[in-house]
């Protein structure tokens, strides 16, 4: 008996055959991943270590090297590749498919550990790594603009309300933030007024960090009571640091007004991001390698409203990019190359 024969003898059994086929059909569509590119996860961690003031030959000899040659004894290395620049060197190592992510993790942090007696004591803090794929790409940016406050307020803002709640959502694996402009308290010593005093850059540096410490004071023990004793804590303007005595030469207090211009500003002044003709702040928004791109955007701009309650008037967020728009658009297609398909077989089959 043919197949054509079976399905016209059996019509209950072919009405039920075509509707498990349609309903799998279907289920199946609602369970396929959206996204740009296939997934591809290449075992890859970016290690990165700052020291500001540090020019690239600096950090490329005294950072980068010892980082370097620990490395390179981790076992399923297929690339190592690495950059400094001015205060800051970024190592990326690029480990074969085969090889796992979370144990190449424990190699990096080890040999990081091992080699922090070989590293300049100024660093800041120690080297840090993260766990990257190279094939991903932001699926949304956002900016964040004002015309009347500083980029340094922006800034706080973009860190504090979008990139920390946005990164809870569901499917966003970070937030990463350009054109960073991070309050800072600058202090341009004069060498000339310094070494008039007997004062060296290093002694007006170890003034401002003694000055500026939140270590805790001790405790004062009495017969009824322990009082613990509190500093005055940080100092976070720069007029805060004008008056601080870092020194005395004859009798008479030496202020750091007096050998050094101090005043508000950037920790990274070099760097910068703008939209249009302003500055501005902007948050680039990842997504997780199994996370659907579609979804992922639609609950970023659902959240939109109540992230922008959170901002003062003068900051308004705007979407720069949208890497959905293109996704929506081949997913229109292909719903519609599929409805004309469907159309076009039941069409033929209903003329024959």
């Amino acid at each position: 008996m043919s197949l054509p024969e079976l399905c016209i003898r059996r019509p209950v059994m072919t009405t039920l055959l075509m509707v498990s086929f349609i309903v799998f059909g279907i289920f199946g569509y609602m369970r396929l991943p959206v996204a740009a590119l296939p997934r591809v996860d290449f075992p890859t961690i970016n290690v990165s270590a700052g020291l500001p003031g540090a020019n690239p030959e600096t950090m490329a000899a005294s950072v980068a090297a010892p980082l370097e040659r620990a490395f390179a004894t981790i076992p399923g290395i297929a690339l190592m590749t690495s950059s400094s620049s001015n205060g800051s060197t970024n190592i990326t190592m690029q480990f074969d498919l085969d090889r796992n992510i979370d144990g190449a993790a424990l190699d990096v942090q080890s040999q990081i550990s091992a080699t922090l007696k070989n590293l300049p004591q100024e660093l800041p803090a120690p080297p840090s790594f993260r766990k990257v794929n190279p094939a991903d790409s932001p699926i949304l940016f956002l900016v964040l603009q004002s015309g009347t406050l500083p980029l340094s307020t922006t800034q706080d803002y973009a860190e504090q309300v979008f990139a920390q709640q946005i990164s809870q959502l569901p499917g966003v694996a970070q937030v990463q933030i350009f054109g960073a402009q991070r309050f800072a308290v600058r202090v341009g010593v004069d060498p000339d007024k310094a070494s008039a005093r007997g004062l060296s850059l290093n002694d007006v540096g170890a003034a401002i960090t003694a000055a500026n410490s939140s270590s805790p004071v001790g405790t004062l023990r009495g017969a009824s009571r322990n009082l613990t004793l509190q500093a005055t804590g940080q100092m976070v303007k720069a007029d805060d640091y004008k008056p601080l005595v870092i020194s005395y030469k004859n009798g008479a207090p030496v202020h750091l007004a007096d050998v050094a211009t101090v005043y508000d500003s950037v920790e990274n002044d070099q760097v910068g991001a703008w939209y249009g003709d302003q500055r501005a702040i902007i948050l680039a928004i990842y997504r997780q390698s199994d996370a659907n791109t579609v979804d992922v955007v639609d609950a970023v701009r659902a959240r939109m409203p109540s992230y922008e309650v959170q901002l003062p008037p003068s900051i308004k967020p705007y979407v720069l990019n949208d890497r959905s728009v293109s996704i929506r658009q081949s997913v229109e297609d292909v719903n519609f190359t599929l409805a004309l398909s469907i159309a076009l077989v039941v069409l033929v089959i209903y003329i024959f």
